[in-house]
């Protein structure tokens, strides 16, 4: 009788304790997610990124449009970054923050269409469609080695269908839910088997066949399954890598009846409402995993990223207009830096400065931070925060955010982005741009109207933000320092080019006279 009680007193206290000790008992080696939102820029949320001249957010329609309060939860616990970038549409970015590269170095510069090989008419003819394989370096490999389960759920579309990339579990996962090599999801809706029984069939979502028939919505199904992966991973005693993924906010843009009424009355385009509700259904997944983390005690010692891939899609406007990513101009797949610039929160789950993992990586909390960085960052940051070294033989080019995070300027940084797409067809065709500093040029290997029938396009961001001033005419000198940087990087990088019509001979960019 007596032990029956001491095990009875022994499992209460287990249980009403637990939560205290899985907080400091995994202190050595914190959690971490990468929240990445398909299809999301900079604007498609409540939470104001953008600042005004003091460097105070300031708010525009569209952040009165969008309903995002769980991002503002966790950007009220750290820091937002309102100039950061990514590479203009998907594939791109995901391989970038796998391996920390820009992608004119991994060679994935365009959307890997799962089963025909997409590089366009003049496009590289061996830039890698095939994507990542069983071979390459990769963050969740790196992080896999030294003991993380390192957990994938959601979109994939690291690779072409009959290649390793296509499954997660190849480029160093542990878990997949749901990855594959395509970006579009076949259907949002379990009725629809999410596209297993619509003409969208190759693009089914896979393993989530218990909720077919349900009124599940496919953020949620995603949502659920990564809180119960996560929970094995804690229940394991392993730190968790979570990669959540989600399908969501890329097209087809089924609206998420949960959230409906919100948009009904706003006078928008029934697309463009759906995409709204699209937005919500994210925002609230965000919000259950940061939930959960706190019913498991694990809140401490979670660090968040919260990113987009690309550029707003949003269907509000005409792709290299002030529009959908408005004030910003252009949207995903376009050459402006509504294609380009995307959310960033980073935090603690629960900030506590006491806290030996935040003492390590320190966020200031309730910050914005103008600096530019890039979606090839988080690779460095998160391996120098687990103390895991990257091979010497890899090569990174992101470079660690722990300065930024902090609220601080870092000199130490090269104020510069390129962003390379040498294919077509897209909303731009054929194009490098190149940030440094305020300027911006973008160089057109084949002008068109869409480059206002020239090979150069130069705008000071600085003094004009929404890039409405094509300033190469005008300043030529500045014209020419910015494209001997941009073809110095692109060597630099091993960047391919687009071809010309003998399909061989590079077309490579040419100095203004």
């Amino acid at each position: 009788m007596k032990l029956t009680y001491h095990l009875f007193v022994a499992c209460l206290i287990g249980v009403l304790f637990a939560p205290l000790f899985n907080e400091n008992a995994s202190a050595s080696q914190p959690n971490i997610m990468v929240f990445l939102v398909d299809d999301m820029g900079v604007m498609d949320t409540s939470v104001p990124f953008l600042t005004d001249e003091s460097g105070q957010p300031k708010k525009y329609p569209l952040n009165e449009y969008y309903r995002t309060p769980n991002m503002q939860r966790l950007a009220d616990r750290g820091i937002r970054f309102n100039n950061f970038c990514a590479m203009s549409v998907c594939s791109p970015t995901r391989n970038s923050i796998m391996t920390g590269q820009n992608a004119a170095r991994h060679h994935t510069t365009n959307w890997i269409n799962p089963t025909n090989n997409n590089r366009g008419p003049f496009g590289p003819p061996d830039w890698n469609w095939e994507g990542l394989n069983k071979e390459d370096v990769t963050l969740p490999r790196l992080l896999s080695k030294a003991g993380y389960r390192t957990i994938h759920v959601g979109k994939g579309h690291f690779g072409a269908e009959d290649y390793e990339g296509a499954d997660p579990l190849n480029i160093g996962f542990d878990v997949n839910v749901a990855g594959a090599s395509f970006g579009a999801p076949g259907s949002y809706y379990a009725e629809k088997g999410y596209g297993a029984d619509t003409k969208r069939a190759k693009h089914a979502v896979p393993h989530l066949e218990k909720y077919h028939g349900s009124d599940t919505f496919l953020t949620e199904a995603l949502s659920i399954e990564a809180k119960a992966r996560v929970t094995e991973a804690v229940n394991d005693d392993k730190p968790f890598f979570l990669y959540m993924a989600h399908y969501a906010v890329h097209a087809p843009f089924d609206s998420d009846p949960r959230f409906v009424d919100h948009y009904k009355d706003s006078g928008k385009p029934a697309n463009a409402q759906a995409f709204a509700t699209l937005i919500e259904g994210m925002d609230k997944s965000l919000g259950d995993l940061l939930d959960h983390f706190d019913e498991l005690g694990v809140s401490e010692n979670t660090l968040v990223f919260f990113l987009g891939d690309n550029g707003s899609d949003a269907p509000l406007g005409h792709q290299h207009a002030v529009a959908c990513a408005a004030p910003l101009r252009g949207k995903k797949g376009s050459h402006y830096e509504g294609g380009m610039r995307v959310p960033l929160i980073a935090a603690w789950a629960k900030p506590n400065a006491s806290n030996a993992n935040q003492q390590e990586l320190p966020i200031e909390i309730g910050a914005i931070q103008s600096q530019q960085a890039a979606v090839y960052d988080l690779y460095p940051t998160i391996l120098n925060l687990v103390e895991v070294q990257n091979p010497q033989s890899h090569t990174v080019d992101g470079l660690k955010l722990n300065r930024l995070l902090t609220g601080k300027s870092d000199d130490s940084r090269n104020e510069t982005f390129l962003m390379h797409y040498p294919h077509s067809p897209h909303r731009s065709s054929y194009f490098t741009s190149y940030r440094k500093g305020d300027w911006k040029v973008i160089y057109h290997y084949i002008p068109s109207k869409e480059s206002e029938d020239s090979h150069y396009q130069l705008y000071n961001l600085k003094a004009d933000p929404f890039e409405s001033s094509n300033l190469a005419s005008s300043n030529p000198e500045q014209l020419k320092k910015l494209m001997k940087d941009l073809i110095a990087d692109m060597q630099h990088f091993e960047a391919q080019y687009p071809v010309e019509e003998d399909g061989k001979t590079p077309r490579k960019p040419v100095m203004p006279e």
